[in-house]
């Protein structure tokens, strides 16, 4: 009995027994997909993780069953089994044969032989147990009303991915759990939004509010740090009706004097909250002296001074901050007044950094995650880009000043040793940026879209200009600059980048603008033109290239700052690392609340309300920031062709998902799966394909095996040999040692072996082919194209065989120079 049969007459019938598929609520779902499968080359990935069968109750899904044929024994779908359970999180999965049953308790380790597989209702007790803790029946009423609400499809566009459905469930069952803080850290690129929009959805259909009592549906907030963030989410929550949908603007506040209040989800920015309205500042201390408000605390608070207070502090029931490392939840940071005043709402917290000395307040605000899934999982699992580094170093990365070259502007240090830090801040030469951009320029596509990253918003309009100065395209606008100065033309710009319909603008330049947060699928290239210190921001760089998009096998980093240095870091996409002094993984170092501010010593206020003078100009400069003190910016200019000896060194470099340089087989193995073992060493392929008839033979059989011309030309691409032969991109494969040469090298190197024996005639029509191969590539010797190199040539056949003489020679010269091309190997 094999598998499909096992299935259908013994697994099929037993698990109907036992309520599966019987049962109202129950479902079974059959060769479930858990993964996407690994991209590789051509848009083929590799085998997908498919479980045999889920059991889903509720709307939740419980368990897992890895079946096997008859035939084999019980164990033989164990290990499977825990590896399906441990993707999905799930605490029960099961391994048969049809014969016998083997029941597994991921979360108390319980395993062994069973009579039955559990029925609904017994599964979801085991999954959920029932308690007799106080508000437990609240907790059992809400998760059953979360999960009886399926998951939104949008308009069946879009379904839900494994990751992205326990992220959602997780939180819902945080929320059942009265949890007042919720965290998920989940890849740049992994869809937090569409996480966030389906938990939204399903607090929204079953009414849930602060009460608990379902009474109204909830009031939920959208906070974000960038106007972009909050767009691209009021656009991603489109399934709801247009009328529960608030964007909150300050023109808009501004235009009605008050925020607004008729709708069910709001977005805005925490800047927008933060504006400080004088007229608002003035009626509050007049209705309220700080004097009255200290003996009623009823009255007004000095929030109300603020767009954000003029909401209730019980009005949203829950909130949403997107990038919440960002600041919200920094102790330091003013955007965290908005989340105290709001603190009776449940708030949900979304970054994609897993916990790092940088970002422990952002953990200690919120809590442990809930759900993890990083950028590593994302890769494996087919949901994210895998990408390759090129690392390139020139002459000019520091630089000492010597007297031959001119200082336009600025004090220079002689003797200091200026380095990658110090360029485009405190030095400026404008030939290495040059030369930096050229480099870039000449090996990139320049049809890709691009994302440079520049040290400062002037550094990146200098870089705008450059790459429009070298660039082959007519359009004006094909590379812009989107930085904070840019203002409502840069965002146009960037939503315009963002279309993947439109090719232009193809490459932005920025500072720190776009390193968090700007869904644009369908970027190949990441340019490093400035030191990455943090990992965090890392990260987020890297993940503006990590999104899906048709076609997109890879994406490559171009490193001019050896950001690389970061992959070698434990902390790349390690786990969350616990306090170095308390040992917590949400550390309690800082737990004790911080004694308050003192009131002013005049006034008797904190914060202080005592009139201030105001700040008088600098007699000297003018200006109320004084800048008599502060050194311009030095601008070099190297001695006159100086440039021109700027040297570059560019090294292509593979790593792995998670961080760790691997060779070039095995990176290649990872994108393509292996090469298929059609000849047994570089001698044997240098001998077929020397033949245009078993190099066409060979072709096909690699054509037959998924390694067809597409797949090559991105194998091509991948190797940096788009001027090579393909036959040099196999034999690179096998050993890359063997750099790929360039067809014109090739054709130099055996050129006077060719033509050693050939007459004028002869020697004319090879050289003319040479010339097709060269512009063109290894297709221009095939069998087939003879007839059309002699018509192009010599205009018709017949003046052809003239020339040349009879078919058979003809033929046989076509051959036998290909062997002279790839005789012996060239160094």
């Amino acid at each position: 009995m094999n598998e499909a049969e096992t299935r259908a007459e013994l697994i099929d019938p037993k698990l109907k027994a036992c309520g599966w598929g019987v049962v109202e609520g129950s479902k079974i779902l059959r060769e479930y997909n858990i993964t996407a499968g690994k991209i590789q080359t051509g848009g083929v990935r590799a085998k997908k993780l498919t479980a045999d069968y889920v059991l889903v109750y509720k709307g939740i899904k419980l368990a897992v069953i890895e079946a096997k044929s008859g035939d084999l024994g019980v164990g033989e779908g164990v290990a499977q089994a825990k590896q399906y359970a441990e993707k999905l999180q799930l605490e029960t999965t099961y391994s048969t044969n049809g014969k016998e049953i083997y029941s597994i308790c991921m979360k108390k380790g319980a395993e062994g032989l069973v009579a039955d597989y559990l029925t609904p209702e017994e599964l979801w007790i085991k999954t959920f147990p029932k308690t007799n803790e106080p508000g437990s029946e609240l907790v059992e009423l809400w998760r059953e009303k979360f999960s009886a609400i399926p998951f939104e499809d949008i308009g069946g566009t879009k379904g839900a991915r494994y990751y992205q459905e326990i992220a959602v469930n997780n939180t819902l069952e945080a929320v059942a759990n009265n949890a007042q803080r919720i965290l998920l850290t989940l890849a740049t690129g992994t869809g937090k939004t569409f996480i966030a929009f389906q938990i939204a959805w399903k607090l929204f259909q079953t009414r849930w509010n602060l009460k608990r009592d379902g009474s109204r549906r909830p009031r939920i907030l959208f906070l974000a740090d960038r106007n972009i963030l909050a767009d691209q989410a009021f656009n991603a929550f489109s399934a709801f009706a247009e009328d529960a949908l608030v964007r909150i603007s300050p023109k808009e506040i501004s235009k009605k004097g008050s925020v607004p209040t008729n709708g069910s989800i709001f977005f805005t920015i925490f800047q927008t909250f933060m504006t400080y309205s004088p007229e608002r500042a003035k009626s509050v201390s007049e209705v309220a002296s700080p004097l009255a408000m200290a003996a009623d605390p009823a009255l007004p608070h000095k929030s109300e001074q603020y767009n954000f207070g003029q909401y209730p502090a019980d009005y949203f029931d829950f909130i949403i901050i997107d990038e919440c490392h960002r600041g919200g939840a920094n102790d330091e940071g003013n955007w965290r007044g908005i989340l105290e005043y709001f603190s009776p709402a449940v708030q949900l917290g979304l970054t994609a950094t897993p916990k790092r000395k940088d970002n422990v307040d952002t953990y200690k605000y919120f809590g442990e995650p809930v759900y993890v899934y990083s950028l590593k999982e994302g890769i494996n699992d087919g949901f994210l880009t895998p990408f390759k580094v090129k690392r390139i170093k020139t002459t000019l990365d520091d630089y000492i000043y010597t007297s031959d070259d001119q200082i336009i502007e600025g004090e220079i240090e002689e003797g200091k040793h200026y380095v990658e830090a110090d360029f485009n801040r405190i030095i400026e030469i404008k030939a290495r940026e040059a030369k930096r951009v050229q480099i870039y320029m000449d090996e990139a596509n320049q049809k890709e879209k691009a994302i440079i990253f520049c040290a400062t918003q002037d550094h990146a309009a200098a870089v705008r200009d450059l790459v429009n100065q070298y660039k082959k395209s007519t359009d004006p606008n094909y590379c812009v600059r989107v930085t904070a100065n840019d203002g409502e033309i840069g965002e146009q710009f960037l939503r315009e980048f963002q279309d993947n319909e439109k090719t232009i603008p193809t490459i932005l330049t920025t500072s720190q603008k776009l390193s968090t947060g700007v869904d644009a699928r369908n970027i190949r290239n990441i340019v490093l033109m400035r030191p990455v210190n943090s990992m965090i921001e890392f990260k987020q760089i890297v993940g503006r290239g990590t999104r899906l998009f048709d076609g997109k096998d890879f994406f490559t980093i171009y490193d001019f700052v050896d950001a690389y240095h970061h992959f070698a870091d434990p902390e790349w996409d390690g786990e969350a690392l616990p306090c170095d002094v308390c040992g917590q993984l949400v550390c309690e170092c800082q737990s004790q609340p911080k004694p308050p501010p003192q009131p002013c010593k005049v006034c008797g206020q904190s914060p202080c309300i005592c009139e201030k003078k105001p700040k008088e100009p600098c007699e000297i400069c003018g200006e109320l920031s004084c800048n008599c003190n502060k050194r311009k910016k030095i601008k070099v200019k190297l001695k006159d062709g100086k440039e021109r000896e700027i040297q570059s060194m560019i090294s292509t470099s593979f790593w792995s998902a998670d961080g760790r340089p691997i060779s070039v087989e095995e990176f290649l193995n990872n994108l393509f799966g292996e090469l298929p073992n059609l000849f047994k060493n570089e001698d044997e392929l240098r001998t077929l394909w020397s033949n245009p008839i078993t190099r066409r033979t060979l072709l096909e059989k690699l054509d037959e095996a998924g390694f067809g011309k597409e797949e090559l030309t991105t194998l091509q691409k991948l190797i940096d040999a788009e001027k090579s032969d393909l036959f040099d991109v196999l034999e690179y494969v096998f050993n890359s040692d063997i750099k790929p040469m360039t067809r014109e090298a090739r054709v130099a190197a055996a050129q006077a072996t060719i033509f050693a024996l050939l007459d004028n005639n002869q020697k004319e029509f090879i050289e003319f082919v040479l010339s097709k191969y060269i512009e063109t590539g290894v297709e221009e010797l095939d069998q087939e194209k003879l007839p059309i190199l002699l018509t192009n040539k010599y205009q018709s056949l017949e003046d052809a065989k003239e020339i040349l003489g009879d078919v058979v020679n003809i033929s046989r010269l076509f051959i036998e120079f290909q062997q002279h091309l790839y005789k012996q190997k060239v160094a």
